[in-house]
């Protein structure tokens, strides 16, 4: 290039950094930056970046000679674009450029020191060449350069392409090679009292400290035995940086490293740690200077944490630092990260001195020593756990701030291990020793909050060390709060019911162990429950004590709070989730009623208590002018909606009472005659439009099927043909599918009901919106419809009887086809579910083989399968290829393996009956190579079309003889070595191909 047109492209990239910094509008910011780029990736760029770092004075603006030397640095890491200018130049050009701005801007110094830096890794003798010439620049620029040095070891990779791992190691060696002439160069520079080249002391003094920090992180004292290092001059200069405000931060980093890299030198921290309390910290805890507070802290649990064996010593220095941390944890700020950044020293101390690996007069020793420090941590603790702020959340309530929810989370370890080394009654002491009084007025709820917190968190530690425990305060709590209006505005209280619920959950068996506890415990939990905050708490206690109080709930009186709170519930206010716990634990009590008519009729009044919401529903159709009401109709669905999720969850948990005869046959139709009444109607409504309504009503369907089971058979018809219907009627919605699967698996094995599963499975497949399901960019659409009739055409293979499988031949052989496409969709859920019905054909296929290959019969099961896999086959080892040559293809390494070891396996059995004639190994053959040649070219590797076919083939006869061995011997077939290798091979495959683009075929 000649000298106008370097000027020009000057004076275009001036223009481009301008609009790049100052546009005032995104595109002409955009504009800029692609040009930039451009302009970078050219073999210009090297010219236009050396010509103005060389340029004469006066210089070009700064920001603009700091794009030039960012460019430079960017085009010796990444070479592209041109051939590069000789190293002896650019490094004279950068060495120049460092000498003429190092008082510029600091920013502009340290991308020309990066640029040396990055020219130094990249060639042999590099280190050395720079480190010769380095003594002819400024002290500033000297400094800067061996700042950015040592960070060019540890550079990723990813983004630096020119330098491999032996040319780094190159590097690496070379430049602790200079560590000694280095670290002298600092020591110089730290000695040195006045400020030097225009560089106040101050800032001087941080750079330096700068510069050791990056030495020492590769290093630089690795030869140096630890008594040296301690009275080492920079080591000193750094502690005596602590006392700068200025150099603090960089300071404790330096030292923080040094101990993290070589824990030899806590012992001469811990001698000095009497003067970081004295004279660093107190002061800053007296000021609330965090940034102080928060430094020392960290480094402090460092040295701690490098050698707890020695803090466990107890000597003064140990014990100065615990108190030190003790002081730090207590501190109050709007925050909780000094404390939090303590828990983990706290731990590895406590890990250390009840570990097994002491002595027990060792441990001992350190446990008594010990146990006042950690007696006062967990007062601190408990302080700094509590509730100290006044947020709220969306309805008002009073709600944990995020960092106190962090902070409480990452505490529980620590309070374990609190309880463990003070033993359970003394923990459980400390927590009690308020002296609270007994008038409500007087009580401070948040410290109780936090209390009961701490005891919740400890509860199986306490449980099992089995010492006894005087719930009488936690009674007493519970009576006050029981007796409290449900009006009364005191946020805080909202949360301390979510604390005793969570007491009461953890503590329920020896709560609940005394009758005239149940029913202020009852209701205490109804009282949580209807607060937002603790209800889930409350749920779960509710449940824990009807699961280990049964026998004391079927009281009339506590019966009659039960069901008081679960016709609480019609109101809509919690969480479909915590109205689920709610009817599980009532549901257990009232299995355990002892009198028949009294537990079928309470169970009947507890599904009635949902009925109400879901029936006022049902009775909208017949009055059109409340649907015209978008707010109370929303409402009214609402409510309905949490009621199906009620009546679901009631027969959910009956299945195990069912079959353990404790609920009898006359209770299950009872409430049948209760539930599928209601259900129908429901099922005939507009209502169902509604995919919440419809996925709630089949949920509670699915779980009544289950529990009920034979009960339900002479209500099939109707079932399957309210399923259907609604299905035809609103195909989005896949829960009609979910639930006709779940018909499927609890009653398909009744062959009388054959011809009802094959009309079932017609009607399903003629919906609209399963025939669309003709490429993967639809499935893609509607991957949740592609699993849901995924699931149900696995359920009918493995579950009808044979006649219904050989009569819905056609049906079959479409779903396959599906399945063979919504295989290689992109949603990986969609994509799993079709290959897992594939493998479920198969194997269905192979069993029907084995059991009957000596009949062969047009209209056998087996004939049928194998006729539509001959039919399929091709497609299905198309769709598998591509399967693994998709950008996802990773996560379907194993299901497209498995596939093809049972297709395989199946062609392998074949090859040795009569059906040959339909299927063979020739078979998978062709297939194989039909769907290798008809890929495009550009998503194999030249020559791998050729190579691919008979290497499969191998592997895939000795996998399909792992598998048929694994169905007689019981084996898992993957773990055959055949298997193994197919899965290996198909892994390989989809590894190498992971990047291409592949459009799916339809």
């Amino acid at each position: 290039m000649d000298a106008a047109e370097v000027s020009e492209l000057q004076a275009r990239l001036a223009a481009a950094v301008h609009a790049l910094n100052h546009g005032a509008h995104p595109s002409e910011r955009l504009a800029a930056n692609q040009w930039l780029l451009g302009l970078q990736q050219s073999p210009q760029g090297w010219v236009v970046a050396t010509s103005l770092l060389a340029a004469p004075d006066p210089a070009p603006p700064a920001d603009f000679l700091f794009f030039a030397a960012q460019m430079l640095r960017r085009k010796i890491q990444c070479p592209g674009g041109g051939p590069a200018p000789p190293l002896p130049h650019l490094l004279d050009v950068l060495l120049h450029a460092a000498r003429r701005f190092c008082l510029g801007a600091p920013r502009l110094l340290t991308q020309i020191s990066l640029a040396l830096a990055a020219l130094a890794a990249r060639a042999e003798g590099g280190v050395d060449g720079l480190f010769a010439r380095m003594r002819h620049l400024p002290d500033p620029a000297v400094l800067d350069l061996l700042t950015v040095l040592p960070e060019e070891v540890a550079q990723d990779q990813s983004g630096d392409t020119g330098v491999d791992a032996p040319a780094r190691c190159r590097f690496t060696r070379e430049l602790m090679a200079h560590a000694p002439a280095v670290l002298e160069f600092l020591l110089a520079q730290s000695e040195n009292a006045a400020a030097a080249d225009g560089v106040p002391l101050d800032e001087r003094n941080r750079r330096i400290l700068r510069c050791l920090l990056t030495w020492v992180r590769v290093g630089c004292f690795s030869e140096m035995p630890a008594a040296a290092l301690a009275a080492h001059p920079l080591l000193t200069f750094a502690f005596n940086s602590l006392q700068v405000p200025f150099s603090f931060d960089v300071a404790v980093e330096v030292m923080t490293e040094l101990v993290n890299q070589y824990h030899d030198l806590s012992q001469f921290f811990l001698t000095k740690m009497s003067y970081i309390r004295e004279a660093l910290l107190l002061p800053a805890l007296a000021n609330r200077s965090e940034k102080i507070i928060a430094g020392l802290t960290c480094l402090m649990c460092e040295v701690g944490h490098a050698a707890p064996a020695l803090v466990a010593e107890g000597s003064v220095g140990a014990l100065t630092l615990a108190d030190a941390l003790l002081r730090c944890v207590a501190y109050s700020s709007e925050d909780w990260e000094i404390a939090d950044s303590t828990l983990h020293f706290w731990c590895n101390l406590s890990y250390f001195i009840l570990g097994s690996d002491t002595e027990t007069d060792e441990r001992n020793a350190a446990q008594e020593l010990f146990t006042p420090v950690f007696s006062s941590l967990f007062d601190a603790l408990l302080f700094r756990a509590q509730i100290d702020t006044d947020e709220h959340g969306t309805v008002g309530e009073l709600c944990i701030p995020d960092g106190l929810a962090q902070f409480r989370m990452n505490l529980e370890e620590l309070l374990v291990d609190i309880c463990l080394l003070l033993g359970a009654s003394a923990y459980i002491n400390t927590l009690f020793s308020g002296g609270w009084g007994l008038a409500s007025q007087s009580i401070p709820w948040k410290e109780v909050e936090v209390r009961m917190y701490a005891l919740s968190v400890v509860a199986d530690t306490i449980l099992q060390d089995g010492s006894l425990f005087d719930f009488s305060i936690i009674m007493h709590f519970v009576h006050i709060l029981c007796n409290r209006a449900h009006s009364e505005p005191n946020g805080c209280l909202f949360l301390v019911y979510k604390s005793f619920g969570d007491v009461i959950g953890s503590y329920s068996k020896l709560l609940a162990s005394s009758e005239s506890n149940i029913k202020p415990l009852l209701l205490f939990c109804a009282s949580g429950i209807s607060k937002s905050v603790s209800s889930h708490a409350c749920s779960l206690a509710l449940c824990k004590l009807c699961e280990d109080a049964s026998s004391l709930m079927i009281e009339p009186h506590n019966l009659e709070i039960l069901f008081w709170i679960s016709e609480g519930m019609d109101a809509g206010n919690l969480q479909i989730e915590d109205e689920k716990l709610i009817i599980n634990a009532i549901t257990q009590a009232l299995c355990s009623i002892l009198d028949k008519d009294l537990r079928k009729s309470s169970l009947a009044r507890l599904l009635c208590s949902s009925y109400s919401a879901v029936e006022k529903l049902i009775d909208i159709d017949r009055d059109q002018s409340l649907r015209q009401n978008p707010a109370a109709y929303t409402e009214a669905l609402d409510l309905a909606v949490h009621g199906l999720y009620r009546m679901g969850a009631l027969f959910g948990h009956l299945a195990t009472s069912i079959t353990s005869g404790l609920i009898d046959d006359d209770t299950v139709l009872v409430l049948l005659g209760i539930f599928w009444p209601l259900l129908e109607r429901l099922s005939q409504s507009s209502h169902m439009e509604n995919i919440r309504l419809s996925t709630a009503a089949c949920r509670s369907l699915s779980l009544a099927i289950h529990s009920c089971g034979q009960h339900f058979k002479i209500l099939l018809p109707k079932v399957l043909e309210c399923l259907s219907t609604n299905f035809l009627l609103f195909q989005r919605h896949d829960c009609f599918l979910r639930t006709a699967a779940s018909v499927i698996e609890e009653f398909g094995h009744k062959e009388e009901y054959g011809a009802l599963w094959v009309r079932t499975f017609e009607t399903l497949s003629s919906a609209t919106s399963i025939s669309t399901l003709n490429s993967s960019y639809t499935c893609d659409q509607e991957p949740d419809l592609v699993e849901a009739y995924a699931n149900f055409t696995s359920a009918f293979i493995r579950c009808c009887p044979k006649d219904a499988i050989a009569a819905s031949a056609p049906l079959l052989e479409l779903s396959f086809q599906k399945a063979a496409i919504c295989s290689t969709a992109m949603h990986r859920g969609a994509a799993l579910a079709a290959m897992s019905y594939i493998s479920c054909f198969l194997d269905v296929s192979l069993s029907a083989t084995q059991e009957s290959w000596e009949c062969l019969s047009d209209g056998s099961p087996g004939v049928v399968l194998v006729q539509i896999l001959a039919h399929c086959g091709e497609g299905l080892m198309s769709s598998v290829l591509y399967a693994l040559v998709h950008v996802w293809a990773l996560s379907r390494v194993h299901k497209s393996a498995t596939v093809l070891q049972q297709l395989a396996a199946l062609c392998s059995l074949c090859e040795r009956t009569t059906w040959k004639t339909i299927l063979c190994w020739d078979s998978l053959c062709g297939w194989l190579q039909s769907a290798v040649k008809s890929m495009p070219s550009e998503y194999l590797r030249q020559g791998e079309a050729e190579t691919i076919i008979p290497l499969w083939l191998n592997v895939l006869q000795d996998a399909a003889l792992d598998y048929l061995h694994s169905r007689t011997d019981d084996n898992v077939y993957m773990q055959g070595k055949g298997g193994r290798t197919l899965k290996l091979m198909i892994r390989d495959f989809a590894e190498s191909h992971r990047n291409v683009s592949t459009p799916c075929p339809s």
